[in-house]
C-alpha cells in the first residue's frame, strides 16, 4: 500500500485543507499543509530502505480492477528507474510548502491545496502500470499548476497560463491516441503487456511520433520549448520550483517507460533525429540565456539545456548515458529548484528579477550569497556538486558513441558556465549599485533553513552519487537490453 499512501496522502490533506481552510485561518492552513507535505515524505520512506536493487521487476506492485471490461485495473509498482522521482516528488512539496509559508498572503488555502494535490498527482504518474491510469495522472497534473500559473502567477499570467495548458494538452492528446491504439492491438491497458507487444515499423514509427508530442512538449525540447520561459516567469516561486524540478521529469520518464521500450526499432530509427535536437537545446538554448535581462528567464533556459542533457542520454543507447541522465534529472530536481528558491528570496525583498537592478548583494546578504553561489556552480556543473555527475556520465558516453557529439555536448558545459557565473557576477558581487540592495536584510531562519537542506543534497548527492545509481543500475540495464532486440 506504500504507493497509493505516497499518491492519496498529500491529495486527502490537500482536500481537507482546501475545505476547512481560509483566508481568515491561514495559521492552521500553513501547519496543516507542512503536516500533510512530511507525513507524505515519511510514506515514501519505505521504497528507499525496502527497495530491491538487485532486480528489474517491478515492486511495492498494488493491483485493483477500476473498469474490468475494459480491463483497465489501478495498478502501482516502481522499479529502479522510477524510484527516486516518488522520493523526490514528496521531498520538493515540503520545500514548496516552506517557500510559501510567509510569501503567499491571499487565498493561502488554495495554494496549499493546489501544491499537495499535485504532488499526488505526479507521484502517481511516476507509479502508474496501466496506460490509462498514467494518461489519467498525466493530465491531471496540468489542472492544479494551470492554476497556480494562473491565480498566483505575475501581471502576464493568464497568457503564460493558457498557453502552458495548450501546448501540453496538445501533445497528450496523440498520447491518447497511441494508447487506445495500443489498446486496440494487445486488448490490455497494462504498460507491462505493450512492451512486449508486437508492432510493425510503420505502427512503431506513429506510436513513437504520438508519445513524442507529449513527452518534447513537457521536457520541453526545441523547438516546442517556448511555453516555459512565460510559464516560469509567471508562476510564483513555488510554482516555478515544482515546475522545474519534477514537471519537466514527466516527459523525460515518458521516454524510458513507453517510447524506448515500447516502440524499440523506431527509437533506434529516430535517434540521430533526436540526438541533434538535443544539442540544438544544449547549445542554442544556452546562447538564448546568455543574454537574458531576467534572471527567472535565465534560469528557465537553462533548464531546458539541462534537460537537453538528458534526451541526449537515452537515445544514445549506453548504459553510462542513460544513468548519467536519470542523475542529472534528479540533480537537476536539487539544483533548478534551489536556483528559482534563490530568486525568489531576492524577488520577496526588492520585487523585481531584472539583473540590472542589482549589484553587490553579497555586501548586505552575505549568508544568502553563499548558497547562491554554491547553487550556480552546481548549475554550471562545477565538480563536487550533483550537477556535475549527470553530465560528466552524459558527455562520457556521448564521446564513447561518436566523438564529434561528445565535443558538442561538452561544450555546452562551457555556455553552462558563462550564463551562471555571467549572472552571479552581475547580481551578488561588486559595489552596491542600488539604494535598495543596501537595505536588504539576511537569510531568516525558514529560508536559511530550506537553502541548508538542498545544499546538503546538492553537495551529498555530488560527492556520493553511489545510493542513487545502484538502484537504476539493474533496470537501465534491463531496458537497453530490451530496446536491442528488434520486434520486426
Amino acid at each position: 500500500m506504500i504507493l497509493s499512501y505516497a499518491i492519496w496522502l498529500p491529495v486527502i490533506f490537500g482536500l481537507v485543507i482546501l475545505f476547512t481552510g481560509s483566508d481568515n485561518s491561514k495559521g492552521y492552513v500553513r501547519v496543516m499543509a507542512l503536516i500533510g507535505a512530511l507525513i507524505s515524505l515519511l510514506a515514501t520512506i519505505p521504497l528507499i530502505t525496502g527497495f530491491d536493487s538487485s532486480t528489474a521487476a517491478m515492486q511495492f506492485v498494488e493491483q485493483v480492477a477500476w473498469v474490468p471490461r475494459y480491463d483497465i485495473n489501478y495498478w502501482l509498482g516502481v522499479d529502479g528507474i522510477s524510484m527516486w522521482f516518488v522520493v523526490l516528488t514528496a521531498f520538493i512539496t515540503v520545500i514548496v510548502v516552506i517557500a510559501g509559508w510567509e510569501v503567499i498572503e491571499n487565498n493561502v488555502a488554495q495554494y496549499m491545496a493546489a501544491f499537495l494535490i499535485l504532488s499526488g498527482l505526479m507521484i502517481g504518474v511516476f507509479a502508474a502500470l496501466d496506460g490509462m491510469l498514467f494518461y489519467v495522472f498525466f493530465e491531471a497534473t496540468l489542472i492544479p499548476m494551470y492554476i497556480i500559473i494562473g491565480v498566483w502567477g505575475g501581471p502576464n499570467r493568464v497568457y503564460a497560463a493558457f498557453k502552458f495548458f495548450l501546448y501540453t494538452l496538445l501533445g497528450s492528446l496523440l498520447t491518447l491516441v497511441a494508447i487506445l491504439y495500443l489498446y486496440n492491438v494487445t486488448d490490455t491497458f497494462s504498460i507491462l503487456a505493450w512492451h512486449k507487444a508486437k508492432l510493425d515499423i510503420v505502427e512503431q514509427l506513429f506510436i513513437f511520433l504520438a508519445f513524442f508530442m507529449a513527452f518534447a512538449v513537457k521536457v520541453p525540447m526545441w523547438p516546442v520549448h517556448t511555453w516555459l520561459p512565460d510559464a516560469h516567469v509567471e508562476a510564483p516561486t513555488g510554482g516555478s520550483v515544482v515546475l522545474a524540478a519534477i514537471m519537466l521529469k514527466l516527459g523525460a520518464y515518458g521516454f524510458l517507460r513507453f517510447s524506448l521500450p515500447i516502440a524499440p526499432d523506431a527509437s533506434q530509427y529516430m535517434a540521430p533525429v533526436i540526438i541533434v535536437l538535443s544539442l540544438v537545446a544544449v547549445i542554442y538554448i544556452g546562447l538564448v540565456a546568455l543574454v537574458q535581462a531576467d534572471m527567472k528567464k535565465l534560469v528557465a533556459y537553462s533548464s531546458i539545456a539541462h534537460m537537453g542533457f538528458v534526451t541526449l542520454g537515452f537515445f544514445i543507447f549506453n548504459p553510462m548515458g542513460v544513468e548519467g541522465a536519470i542523475v542529472q534529472m534528479i540533480s537537476h530536481g536539487f539544483v533548478s529548484g534551489a536556483m528559482f528558491l534563490s530568486i525568489g528570496v531576492l524577488y520577496d525583498r526588492m520585487h523585481s528579477r531584472q539583473i540590472a537592478d542589482y549589484g553587490g548583494v553579497v555586501n548586505t546578504m552575505p549568508r544568502f550569497t553563499v548558497f547562491a553561489v554554491l547553487f550556480a556552480m552546481a548549475n554550471c556543473g562545477l565538480p563536487a556538486t550533483s550537477g556535475f555527475v549527470g553530465e560528466f556520465m552524459v558527455i562520457l558516453a556521448a564521446v564513447d558513441y561518436d566523438f564529434v557529439i561528445g565535443i558538442l555536448a561538452a561544450s555546452a558545459v562551457i555556455l553552462g558556465a558563462a550564463y551562471s557565473l555571467w549572472m552571479t557576477k552581475r547580481v551578488f558581487f561588486g559595489d552596491v549599485a542600488n539604494a535598495h540592495v543596501a537595505e536588504l536584510t539576511d537569510l531568516n531562519k525558514r529560508e536559511f533553513l530550506m537553502m541548508g537542506i538542498l545544499a546538503i543534497f546538492t553537495i551529498g548527492m555530488g560527492l556520493y552519487p553511489k545510493p542513487f545509481t545502484d538502484v537504476m543500475h539493474v533496470s537501465v540495464i534491463e531496458l537497453l537490453k530490451h530496446v536491442a532486440v528488434s520486434k520486426l
